[in-house]
């Protein structure tokens, strides 16, 4: 049986004789078989070729994510580190200011709480291999910013309270008496002596400045006035309350400068020294009175 072939003729100009070839079928089918074959292998490489490039610059992507994420959780992680540190100082400068106002003792409630357990340790990110799998390191990042706001909010209250005891301080020390009331010679102290009225050993509950009449009395510290007028054998008073239990008086002066509820500063002028009630020339009778009780204005005067 004769095989069936294909005649290929090839032309190659009008001179050249006409070249015939034979082949046979099968040999044609074949060999397009095999073209088609291989365009679809070649398809199929080059898809996963593709493929895989897609997958490469995905994975590029990613590793550049990854070493800026690693990058924003290192500075995240100094931040951490510096903010506890910060707090170490705080706490130190805490402990410092309790000692010199005297307030060492006194804790707060919350301190008593268990907030952290073990002290924590500076976390190095370089050192750990980073991966978003990894939650027990999200976890300790986590733990140790609950804690932070822990301690500054206890770090809060107890600087809230040095801040209240030394304002209460500053008004102490603004309301105690500290100045000479009035310049002059001081003819009288404070304590027992010889009346010049009655030639008896008596009492002197204050100190007597004498100086020219006219000459300012001033308040020794802030406070209240709380009498000014005519009182006996001080003649013209002057009655202060400065708080905490400190009051002062100022007798036999010439003119009052003030009213009774009247709010002085230190400093401030109340009267006029004067020779009002019971007094042998002008002067100025000052008295302080702690908790009622006379005290030596000696011990106050500052200037």
């Amino acid at each position: 049986m004769t095989k069936k072939k294909y005649t290929i003729m090839i032309l190659p100009d009008e001179t050249t004789k006409v070249r015939r070839y034979r082949v046979p079928r099968v040999f044609v089918r074949s060999l397009l078989a095999a073209t088609v074959v291989l365009t679809l292998i070649f398809a199929v490489i080059m898809t996963d070729y593709f493929q895989v490039k897609n997958q490469v610059s995905e994975l590029e992507r990613m590793r550049l994510e990854t070493r800026q994420q690693k990058q924003h959780l290192i500075t995240f992680a100094k931040t951490i580190n510096d903010l506890q540190s910060e707090m170490n100082r705080l706490r130190h400068f805490d402990t410092k200011l309790r000692v010199m106002a005297d307030l060492d003792g006194v804790i707060y409630p919350e301190q008593f709480m268990g907030i952290g357990g073990e002290n924590p340790e500076p976390f190095n990110p370089m050192e750990t291999e980073i991966s978003f799998q990894d939650k027990a390191l999200i976890d300790n990042m986590t733990r140790g910013l609950t804690r932070l706001m822990t301690e500054a909010t206890i770090q809060e209250r107890s600087f809230q309270e040095l801040v209240e005891y030394l304002e209460d301080q500053k008004s102490l020390l603004a309301s105690t008496p500290s100045i000479w009331p009035t310049r002059g010679w001081r003819t009288s102290g404070f304590g027992y002596r010889t009346s010049p009225f009655t030639g008896r050993r008596e009492m002197h509950k204050g100190v007597d400045v004498a100086t020219r009449t006219g000459t300012a009395i001033l308040a020794p510290a802030d406070g209240i006035v709380i009498f000014a007028g005519r009182e006996g054998g001080f003649g013209n008073m002057i009655i202060l309350d400065h708080g905490y239990g400190l009051v002062t008086k100022f007798g036999h002066a010439s003119t009052i400068e003030v009213k009774r509820s009247q709010r002085v500063n230190r400093g401030d002028v109340i009267a006029k020294v004067g020779n009002t009630g019971r007094s042998t020339g002008p002067h100025l009778h000052y008295e302080i009175l702690v908790n009622g009780v006379a005290a030596n204005p000696m011990r106050y005067i500052l200037n």
